[in-house]
């Protein structure tokens, strides 16, 4: 590919995924975006009202942010706009400082997005994403089961019409409902009920067909037909909504705003991009795409950047409407760019009818968004393999019912990094001799093997760093200790750093005090690389690294103290025998050499 072309890739990766878009992508990119946009309709003015911003501010959130998102971040499915997290995280920051609904509150508002835009997309800059890879594939199977849970949990309230206050966590809504279920209200947990149903359906007979919206408008219908033959049924609608296009704004450019807002527009951008990548990593797991995170967070920068110039609050990935676009079909990020672009025409068309679209039929809608974002597949996986993902998968999930969502992806990732130093910092070490029973004198590691008192052969499986140096020195020591000659297979070594080719050295002085040595054998080039550059294989000794196992010991054996070996009758090796000859080796000193050089 041309240099220009990859530039162009870089900073608009919307070339990666334009020539996938045809007739038949369009078709259900058009009907995913469609559904999305009808959704945002009542979360937007939802959320806003959470973040104590103006309702319509919530729609302007959804409409430039998603578009520039979809367009400069890496997932095909991820959709962005205000959520519940980030408006409570907004309304706690900035409540104390201005009126709520206020000009000054809103003005402070946009100018925290700005900032937050401006601190994602240097993280990008500086290609900080390779944090994304601390979230294991478990952190991110338990977290989307957990927040799935959580989006079911929050619109209980819609769906039973039971008086459980807005922000009630988890276990305060399941006591609410358990001790208040006698005032269920029944019209609403039917047209609830029905819109779930209806889903389901038409999902399973037609799947073709746009279920989520047919679903919509059955409850929809329902509620109307249930308010004209009970007029005193209180069933609660999305409501009226502002038609208008999201006007420009600015944020406010002052020293003392910003030195106000800092420490508020770090905690924002945190939290945001935890949130996208976490979602889009969770959805890649369904689709099978590979999340850039670098990429993603310039996405999620640009998109909060240009939102505080077009009227929109700190927005992020969704988790409703991300799982609502995959759930929909949609094939491209053009799902997300048609419903950002789809919102203004369907304000002016639909807003006034969205007044009849009850919040209990909504609630149905996203409870089957919610269960189809549970993996049970993987998490059946998961549950069956080794103990320390169990617990990574159980508990980053208690966390995300239990915890803010922010809390429980950092327990996630701070399990997962305590399991993989556990692991990493203890590699394995073997002993290895030749099988006497076996006629090519093939190695072996059983027990029962006898072992050459002046040569121990160690294999040493992990990477060679200071948090693993104290366990190899050990597990050594344990059984070679006496031994003045130890030879280590490096092939499974991947990684040396200096304190690892510190060990090496220390161990080869004091195997030569004893009148031995230290051998290294089949050590990869990055292990050549940092003996050679830090002087380490000075001491060591270049006429002490070979290429095989055998080579290795057709020297060393030649080295080995005659007058034991005589009184020796173990007999370990085919050189200790009459007939084996003792053959030079080919060691490895003048691929060392060039690599110096």
């Amino acid at each position: 590919m041309p240099v220009n072309a990859t530039s162009m890739r870089r900073f608009f990766p919307f070339f990666l995924w334009w020539p996938l878009v045809n007739r038949e992508t369009f078709k259900s990119d058009f009907l995913a975006g469609l559904t999305g946009a009808v959704a945002v309709l009542p979360q937007g003015v939802a959320f806003a009202t959470i973040a104590g911003m103006p309702p319509e501010y919530g729609l302007y959130a959804g409409i430039v942010p998603a578009i520039v998102a979809a367009l400069f971040g890496s997932s095909w499915h991820l959709v962005s706009g205000p959520t519940t997290a980030a408006s409570i995280v907004l309304f706690s920051l900035l409540s104390a400082h201005a009126e709520p609904g206020s000009e000054q509150y809103v003005q402070l508002a946009l100018t925290l997005t700005f900032m937050a835009g401006l601190i994602q997309l240097g993280l990008g800059a500086a290609r900080l994403g390779v944090l994304v890879n601390f979230i294991s594939h478990s952190v991110v199977i338990g977290f989307t089961a957990g927040a799935a849970i959580l989006i079911a949990t929050n619109q209980v309230r819609h769906f039973t019409g039971l008086p459980i206050p807005r922000g009630s966590s988890f276990s305060e809504t399941w006591l609410a409902v358990f001790h208040q279920a006698t005032q269920i209200n029944p019209a609403l947990i039917t047209i609830g009920t029905v819109t779930l149903l209806t889903g389901v359906l038409v999902k399973r007979f037609l799947p073709r067909t746009p279920y989520m919206i047919v679903a919509l408008v059955a409850g929809s219908l329902l509620g109307v037909i249930w308010r004209r033959f009970d007029p005193g049924v209180v069933i609660s609608t999305v409501g009226a909504l502002p038609i208008s296009l999201p006007p420009l704004s600015a944020p406010e450019f002052s020293l003392e705003a910003f030195r106000e807002l800092s420490a508020g527009a770090l905690a924002v951008a945190l939290l945001a991009l935890t949130e996208a990548v976490s979602i889009g990593r969770a959805l890649g797991v369904r689709s099978g795409q590979n999340i850039d995170g670098n990429q993603e967070f310039l996405g999620q920068g640009l998109s909060n950047l240009a939102g505080s110039f077009f009227s929109g609050y700190v927005a992020t990935g969704s988790f409703n409407r991300s799982g609502l676009n995959y759930s929909s079909g949609a094939k491209t990020p053009m799902a997300a760019i048609l419903s950002g672009l789809m919102l203004p025409p369907i304000l002016f068309l639909v807003g006034p009818w969205v007044v009849y679209m009850p919040n209990a039929a909504m609630a149905g809608i996203l409870f089957l968004v919610a269960w189809g974002l549970i993996d049970l597949h993987h998490i059946d996986q998961i549950l069956r393999s080794e103990p320390a993902e169990k617990v990574i998968l159980i508990t980053t999930f208690a966390g995300t019912l239990l915890l803010d969502l922010e809390i429980a992806i950092l327990v996630g990732v701070f399990l997962s990094l305590t399991f993989y130093l556990a692991r990493t910092s203890r590699p394995r070490v073997l002993f290895g001799v030749p099988d006497p029973t076996c006629p090519r004198r093939g190695f072996t590691t059983e027990p029962y093997v006898t072992e050459c008192p002046q040569l121990h052969i160690a294999r040493v499986d992990g990477s060679l760093f200071f948090a693993a140096v104290d366990h190899v020195r050990e597990s050594l020591d344990r059984q070679a200790e006496n031994s003045p000659h130890l030879a280590i297979i490096a092939s499974g070594i991947n990684f040396v750093d200096l304190a690892g080719a510190e060990y090496l050295a220390q161990e080869a002085r004091r195997r030569n005090q004893r009148g031995g040595g230290l051998y290294i054998i089949g050590a990869k080039e990055q292990v050549w690389e940092t003996l050679v550059n830090g002087g380490y294989l000075d001491v060591i000794g270049p006429k002490n690294l070979f290429s095989t196992k055998g080579a290795a010991i057709r020297v060393i054996h030649q080295r080995l103290d005659r007058s034991k070996c005589a009184l020796c009758s173990k007999k370990v090796f085919l050189e200790c025998h009459p007939e084996g000859q003792p053959l030079t080796g080919k060691i490895l000193q003048p691929v060392l050499q060039a690599s110096h050089s």
